[in-house]
């Protein structure tokens, strides 16, 4: 019988069973036949879980098919955490040799005890090995190496690369991970930038990796319908594609979770938009490593500041610049939409949300008061107003006690949100840094309610604020239904609410601070 594949969510994937699409196709800066024809040493860095991994080992085996070289894979992951060169460098050589065997590859020996060239004089066997055959090793992981140990590495390579050549020195080398090379040595170095003396400055070039296109995404899927007769409705594609923003460890889930979960893996039955969101949400909840990896980062203290600006959506002419930034967008959890500093997708922006407000939810009691209408829809008036009396009895103790205050607002009010619409409700979050807002849609049973959330800071009046609020309201209503999956609004009205919250230093009494004002279509809630 033979064997089926499927959507592969663990580790690197591999042809003959899993779907999948080349991943040099997805390559950006990169010339591959020129690291070997002109004996270059180079650098790829991409975030976790989009194919590294799996395009080096392939690269390796179409290096070796070709027989004009010979090529290894190493990972040196076994290092991490590991700042001393005494303990590392005969890590990083026991990994060279294991993967050379795996390999079926000449094994070559360390030939010295002295950490300090232990890598170089391996490599220089190794070359010697392969010879007439030039040698090629791909190394990965590498930004998991940490101070001493970095450094030693990265000197020994270099120092090897002025005689490098056949039977002398490896002749192209790849360093792999989640950073550009320099960016890891300004973190070896403690924060102080990259110099011109760098133990490593012999890169010809630093490529990364792509997300998925929404072709690419389809053309993927393609395999499954080749192979099983099973099909995708097109609006499911487009509700994947802006979900993942075609980051291919959450494209492969959804397909996995909606084809071998939701559905019978044997199940002839059309994939559905209904299947993919509910796929979603399931990933969700699971809470898997990949998510949960990502949502560990927030508790950083410099990922913090980022996503604490992007969050409330005021303007750092700085951000961009600092080094904060780089990790945030190296770690792939923030991108940049013509020229805004975003989350990276909306299932990031989920995550990210419930990560942040899981504990303040549970800290909030179990609404006593009537939140549904008689038609089974939210009372988004009723909710409010108990959320302004929240707001004020609770607001100042809470914030003390919040890692992120500048976004506390936006934070306890989505957490309340959540408290209530929890089983029979969604929440849809935009937010991006310098927009000057957040924009919430509440979906409950049916019914949708647009929020959106405005601080008043100092220098500026609650009317200034609230003028310019309505108008963003305006705008997020007319674009929010073009987005895929969330439908068009049926016979229950869509309400509109401006929530703008008083940050200035000298506040109000909270009776003229509490506010629930109408402007046309448009509900203003003061807090």
């Amino acid at each position: 019988m033979q064997r089926k594949r499927f959507f592969n969510t663990t580790g690197p994937c591999r042809p003959d069973i899993h779907y999948m699409l080349p991943p040099e196709e997805r390559l950006v800066g990169a010339q591959l036949h020129r690291y070997i024809r002109d004996q270059l040493y180079w650098v790829l860095h991409a975030p976790r879980q989009t194919g590294k991994t799996t395009f080096l080992q392939s690269w390796m085996k179409e290096i070796n098919a070709a027989d004009e070289a010979v090529a290894c894979y190493v990972s040196v992951e076994r290092c991490q955490g590991i700042a001393e060169p005494e303990r590392a460098m005969p890590a990083i050589c026991n990994a060279v040799c294991k993967h050379a065997a795996e390999y079926k590859l000449p094994v070559p020996k360390a030939g010295t005890d002295d950490p300090v060239s232990m890598l170089n004089a391996m490599l220089a066997h190794w070359a010697q090995l392969t010879a007439p055959k030039p040698l090629v090793v791909l190394f990965d992981e590498t930004d998991v190496l940490i101070e001493g140990t970095l450094i030693s590495f990265l000197r020994q390579l270099r120092d090897g690369f002025a005689g490098r050549g056949v039977g002398t020195f490896p002749t192209s080398i790849a360093l792999v991970g989640m950073r550009d090379l320099k960016d890891y040595i300004t973190a070896a170095k403690g924060g102080v930038p990259v110099n011109p003396g760098s133990p490593f400055n012999v890169k010809a070039d630093s490529a990364s990796l792509s997300n998925f296109s929404r072709n690419d995404i389809e053309r993927l899927f393609s395999q499954r319908t080749e192979e099983t007769g099973q099909r995708i409705n097109p609006d499911a594609l487009d509700y994947i594609y802006d979900q993942s923003r075609g980051q291919p460890w959450i494209v492969n889930n959804l397909f996995m979770r909606a084809t071998m979960q939701i559905l019978d893996a044997e199940s002839p039955e059309t994939v559905t938009l209904e299947h993919i969101r509910e796929a979603r949400n399931r990933m969700i909840d699971a809470r898997e490593t990949h998510l949960d990896a990502l949502a560990y980062r927030l508790e950083d203290p410099q990922i913090r500041k980022v996503m604490e600006t992007i969050i409330t959506g005021e303007p750092d002419p700085l951000m961009a610049g600092g080094e904060a930034f780089r990790i945030s967008v190296d770690l792939g959890l923030v991108s940049v939409e013509n020229g805004v500093p975003v989350v990276a997708n909306p299932i990031y922006r989920e995550v990210i949300a419930r990560q942040l407000t899981y504990s303040t939810q549970l800290a909030i009691p179990a609404p006593h008061w009537k939140w549904e209408k008689p038609d089974g829809t939210l009372d988004m008036d009723s909710l409010l107003k108990e959320f302004q009396n929240f707001w004020r009895t609770n607001s100042e103790v809470w914030e003390e006690k919040m890692n992120y205050p500048e976004a506390f607002p936006h934070l306890l009010l989505m957490a309340f949100l959540q408290r209530v619409t929890n089983g029979n409700g969604r929440i849809e979050r935009e937010y991006a840094a310098g927009r000057g807002r957040m924009d919430l849609g509440v979906e409950y049973c049916g019914g949708w309610s647009i929020l959106e959330v405005k601080l008043v800071r100092g220098g500026r009046t609650f009317e200034a604020v609230m003028k310019e609020g309505i108008e963003q309201t305006h705008r997020y209503r007319e674009s929010f239904w073009q987005a895929p999956g969330v439908g068009k609004p049926g016979v229950n009205a869509v309400r509109c609410y401006l929530v703008i919250f008083d940050r200035r230093p000298k506040k109000p009494s909270w009776e003229k601070r509490l506010k629930w004002v109408r402007k046309g279509d448009i509900t203003v809630v003061g807090c």
